[in-house]
């Protein structure tokens, strides 16, 4: 399972292809795009950011998954926003922008995990590689008054 010095490191390696490249590099991996997700720590308090990827969007709704590689363990930003579930969102390099952070209902969950699993196999080999059930993350926009 991946070393969270590693998982950091990809994240370090995504924003300096972002970065060198003018952000014209580093929105699309893996036939999906990329998202950058900012949540408070749940410890700290401080805004910590993420770069994901988004096998899923249903309109304004945007899904991520907290595979962290099939690790037995939750990744920090999924233990981050069940706490907080207030985000910010920058998808595809746009600007960021307010979302609520929700976790897939059972039933919810059911109707797009092969949808997700067929966008990116390598979500099936990571449910396989652990006994917890990988969550989905909807992230959807705050709603306007």
């Amino acid at each position: 399972m991946p070393h969270d010095l590693a998982l950091k490191a990809m994240n370090a390696v995504h924003r300096l292809m972002l970065g060198a490249s003018g952000g014209k590099l580093g929105w699309d991996a893996g036939g999906m795009p990329v998202l950058e997700l900012t949540t408070v720590g749940r410890k700290s308090g401080q805004r910590r950011a993420v770069m994901l990827t988004s096998p899923l969007q249903e309109g304004d709704r945007i899904v991520v998954v907290a595979s962290r590689g099939g690790d037995d363990h939750h990744p920090a930003w999924f233990l981050n926003l069940r706490d907080e579930p207030n985000v910010e969102v920058a998808y595809r390099g746009g600007p960021k922008r307010p979302m609520i952070a929700r976790i897939a209902a059972p039933d919810e969950r059911a109707r797009m995990w092969p949808t997700v699993t067929k966008r990116y196999r390598g979500y099936a080999g990571y449910q396989r590689r652990t006994e917890r059930e990988i969550p989905l993350v909807v992230l959807e926009p705050v709603p306007t008054a």
